[in-house]
């Protein structure tokens, strides 16, 4: 049985977000990257969150911080290049959710995050 693909979509992982993630496909939409970044974060990708970051906003290094939990995605808005969204994690002090607004480009056929604004 395979697991239900964290971005919440409610769609099997290598059905949903895996072929994004693993490079087999390229995401085809803004949220269907912001879906794949948000599985990434929830599966500790610090590669994919890399690779799929625009080459003029990546940062230098990508720690992910381990004891985050990312619990669920609720994507509020999603437009060509926009997209705001709400993910829920817990952290050992507690739950906590982030709110953003994320811009995203596309180049030679492949989307990337550019960045974004916490709400």
């Amino acid at each position: 049985m395979t697991s239900r693909c964290p971005c919440t979509s409610g769609l099997p992982l290598d059905a949903c977000c895996g072929p994004v993630l693993a490079d087999h496909a390229a995401a085809t939409t803004a949220e269907q990257l912001m879906r794949s970044r948000f599985t990434a974060f929830a599966l500790g990708d610090a590669e994919h969150l890399t690779r799929t970051w625009h080459a003029t906003t990546r940062p230098a290094s990508l720690e992910l911080d381990e004891q985050t939990r990312w619990l669920r995605l609720d994507v509020e808005r999603s437009e060509p290049t926009l997209v705001e969204f709400i993910a829920y994690y817990r952290r050992p002090e507690g739950r906590g959710r982030q709110h953003e607004v994320s811009r995203f480009v596309r180049e030679d056929g492949r989307w990337f995050y550019l960045d974004g604004v916490s709400l």
